[in-house]
């Protein structure tokens, strides 16, 4: 039996090693970026479809109160995923390093710390849920339905979680096409379960979350359906999910900066969100739509992030430091060619855009300008996007959350804030988001010359 499975472990090595440690790393990052881009864009039109289908059968209030609580929820979501960047980072290190003990132990301990937490989370936040609404200042047509759509979505917390450790274990072993597989279920689901809801039954903003809800759950069972019948070469056992401080310190070490950038980045979407909100019903709905829409843009310099860290933390752990820097460069050129091109067509059907999700003239209006300012920002935040994927791979998150915190706290609050009170058009409050990227860019830009310069790219395997 130990014979066996050490034949296995190894043979599950050699596909690693072939798929993301040698080769062409053009062709390594589309191998492992195609399926994460497809699981991203499933994910970005699972949350798309809320809003879409919401205006067909409510009002401005309604869009406005799935815009809002989605807003809310994908802040948590990005939080797990943030957090979960450790375990991925682990994981990818132990399987380049061909250490498959390593990394069943790294996922025992993700499991238990992440539903505990997934419980906390559930409880603590059904408890908050009309001051949380209330601190964004949701217009007060949409406060109800907000309320009702956070409900639901905080009961599923624990689903949404598992979804996303999920997903970042299959990531770490260098598989990237099972958590597409998961996703696209729950994002079929989502849409036949919104139409039903909203459509048939005439829920409003509640039968988006509950669809969401039940669609991830969905999600969730498929993927430990598959976990129990998938071979790869991770045999956890009993001592796997005792915790152990030191493996989850490391976990925590470069998720935990990880997980408050990405949420400080969320938060700065939702101060923008309650400036609008402020501003007037209009203009909430048409920040609420343009968020969506930016949200599936951003599918390829998001996708890359992930692969740069992933592809970039095997590389590590096999001793290839020079590949996982000529990873950082392919993916930063293909996520810049990505955002020129998105950019050019975005400037010119910005009307037709915004007109998908609503068909009130003032909303298309302000969405349209606020869009052509935001699209910018396709072309430059890819950039920072993979630097913080490459940090991340070394261990080094806090470089992110530094660059990330410095460009919304200096540029994209304040830029937002001035621009709604000195402007009449929406277009100057967009261009606040490329204008804080581009500081962000600075900033890794010199943080990794600096680095290379004085050695201190190196790896912290401990």
């Amino acid at each position: 039996m130990i014979r066996q499975t050490t034949r296995l472990e190894s043979d599950q090595d050699m596909t690693m090693e072939k798929n993301l440690t040698s080769g062409s790393v053009g062709k390594t990052i589309a191998y492992f970026a195609l399926p994460y881009l497809l699981s991203y864009f499933l994910q970005t039109l699972y949350g798309m479809a809320d809003l879409f289908i919401a205006g067909q059968f409510v009002g401005v209030d309604g869009i406005t109160a799935v815009a809002n609580g989605s807003q809310v929820m994908h802040m948590l979501t990005v939080i797990i995923v943030g957090l979960a960047m450790g375990t991925t980072v682990l994981t990818g290190r132990a399987v380049g390093a061909k250490n498959m003990k390593d990394a069943s132990v790294v996922i025992g301990n993700t499991v238990v710390l992440f539903m505990s937490l997934s419980v906390l989370f559930m409880i603590g936040l059904l408890c908050v849920v009309r001051p949380i609404v209330a601190l964004i200042g949701v217009p007060t047509e949409a406060v109800e339905g907000t309320v009702a759509y956070l409900i639901i979505c905080f009961v599923g917390i624990p689903f949404i979680t598992a979804y996303n450790i999920i997903s970042s274990i299959f990531r770490g072993l260098g598989d990237s096409k099972s958590p597409m597989y998961f996703i696209a279920i729950a994002c079929v689901a989502n849409i036949v379960l919104d139409y039903v809801f909203m459509g048939v039954c005439k829920l409003g903003p509640a039968g988006a979350a509950l669809g969401t809800t039940l669609a991830q759950t969905l999600s969730v069972v498929i993927a430990l359906i598959s976990i129990r019948k998938k071979d790869t070469g991770i045999q956890l056992k009993k001592e796997h999910f005792r915790l152990d401080r030191q493996v989850l310190a490391r976990i925590l070490e470069i998720g935990v900066p990880v997980a408050v950038q990405d949420g400080c980045i969320q938060v700065a979407f939702i101060v923008i969100t309650v400036i609008a909100n402020h501003m007037g019903l209009d203009e909430a709905a048409a920040v609420g739509v343009v968020e969506k829409v930016i949200g599936a843009i951003f599918i390829v310099p998001s996708s890359m992030m992930a692969t740069v860290s992933a592809l970039s933390a095997q590389n590590i752990g096999a001793g290839k430091p020079e590949r996982a820097a000529q990873t950082l460069r392919y993916a930063t050129m293909i996520t810049s060619i990505y955002g020129v091109i998105v950019t050019g067509i975005v400037l010119f059907t910005a009307e037709w855009v915004v007109g998908a999700f609503t068909k009130d003239a003032a909303v298309i209006l302000l969405g349209s300008q606020y869009l052509r300012g935001y699209i910018w920002d396709s072309i430059v935040a890819g950039v920072h996007f993979c630097f913080t994927g490459f940090f991340c791979a070394y261990g080094k998150s806090y470089i992110g959350f530094v660059h990330n915190i410095t460009s919304i706290l200096l540029v994209r609050i304040p830029g937002a804030y001035f621009a709604s009170k000195f402007f009449i058009t929406m277009l100057p409050m967009g261009l606040a988001a490329p204008a804080g990227s581009m500081l962000s860019v600075v900033i890794c830009v010199i943080a990794y010359t600096w680095m290379k310069r004085h050695g201190r790219l190196e790896v912290e395997m401990a």
